[in-house]
Order: C-alpha cells, then sequence, then structure tokens
C-alpha cells in the first residue's frame, strides 16, 4: 500500500539523496548554473573523475603484479610499489579537487544555514575565497618542490621525482578554477551542479 510520505518525512529523504547540501527554504532554491565557465568546470571535474578512476585501475592493477610476481614467480617486480605510490598521489590529488567543486568536503553547513540570507551570502563567498586562496598556495609551493626536484630520478621508476609534487600544482589548479566557479554562482544567484549528478 503506498501511502504518502508526511512533508518533514519526505524533505529529510529529498535531503538524505541530495548530492550537495540543500537551501533551508525550498523557496528559495537557485537555478543552476549552466554559464560557459560552469560548463568549462564540470567538464574538467568529469575529466578528473575519469583519470582518478583509471587511476584506482592502475593501483590495483600493479599491486595484483606484485602478488603474483612475489607469489607466483618469487621474482617481485620494483617498479610496482612505486608506480602504485605515484598513482595514489594523483588519486588523491584530482579527488580533493573534485570534493571542493562539488561540495563532497567536509564542512558545517549547519552554522551557515542558520545565518540570514544576506550575511550567508558574504559568508559563503568568504568560505570560497579562502578555498581558492589554499589552493593558490598549494600550486606556489607545488611548482617550488616541482622545479627543484626535477632533475633528481626515482630509482624505481626511471622519472623525475618532481612528477611527485606536479600533483599538488594541479589540485590546486583545479581548487582555484573551482572555487571562483562556486563565486560567481553564489554572485549570480545560481547552484553549481555536480558533474556526476
Amino acid at each position: 500500500m503506498n501511502t504518502p510520505l508526511p512533508s518533514a518525512t519526505a524533505a529529510a529523504a529529498s535531503a538524505a539523496a541530495a548530492p550537495v547540501a540543500p537551501a533551508v527554504d525550498p523557496e528559495h532554491t537557485r537555478p543552476p548554473a549552466r554559464h560557459w565557465y560552469a560548463r568549462l568546470c564540470a567538464f574538467l571535474s568529469k575529466a578528473s573523475l575519469v583519470l582518478a578512476i583509471c587511476g584506482l585501475a592502475g593501483i590495483i592493477l600493479s599491486v595484483q603484479i606484485q602478488v603474483v610476481g612475489r607469489y607466483v614467480f618469487n621474482d617481485t617486480p620494483t617498479w610496482t610499489e612505486a608506480l602504485a605510490l605515484q598513482l595514489v598521489l594523483y588519486v588523491t590529488a584530482l579527488g580533493v579537487a573534485v570534493g571542493v567543486r562539488d561540495a563532497g568536503h567536509i564542512g558545517l553547513e549547519s552554522l551557515v544555514s542558520l545565518l540570514p540570507e544576506s550575511l550567508r551570502l558574504k559568508v559563503e563567498v568568504l568560505i570560497h575565497a579562502l578555498v581558492a586562496l589554499f589552493g593558490a598556495i598549494m600550486v606556489q609551493s607545488g611548482w617550488l618542490w616541482t622545479r627543484l626536484k626535477w632533475g633528481e630520478l626515482d630509482p624505481m621508476l626511471q622519472m623525475p621525482v618532481g612528477i611527485d609534487y606536479l600533483s599538488l600544482v594541479i589540485a590546486g589548479t583545479l581548487i582555484v578554477l573551482f572555487s571562483i566557479e562556486h563565486i560567481v554562482a553564489l554572485l549570480r544567484h545560481e547552484d553549481v551542479v555536480p558533474a556526476w549528478y
């Protein structure tokens, strides 16, 4: 027997299924951002997710090769662990950046949602500006270490050690772009739609 849910229960079920925290007042929901910059950021987010999935597959494959080499052929490949660690860096970097765009990071939404609308907008813009600043610091420090370590070779992979730090540059750049997207959407009274939604 299908009985309609009470409005409070329906709202709770909708909030649990929503990928991003919904607006407190359903009458003030914002339309999704559809301008060119939002589409560009959505494309970058989807591409990052695809690359992260490929990286996860690479981690699984390299660990399997290591296990088979060690226990079946009694000859452990030396490069597999180094490759898996390298891929972990990039999967994490891409995942953090996508989490910033799609609001998958940890946040205290309840405190901000209790503020009046005008003050809430300012606080949300400030939060995204601080996240963008953090991303810019990641880019600056990551690029510094990438240049310093580019001349050193990883003995296992025979690749520059600076590639490890390049993941910080990529993640920081994406975080800055995605934070700017959130600020633009807030000023235009729009919502950023998650790329995977």
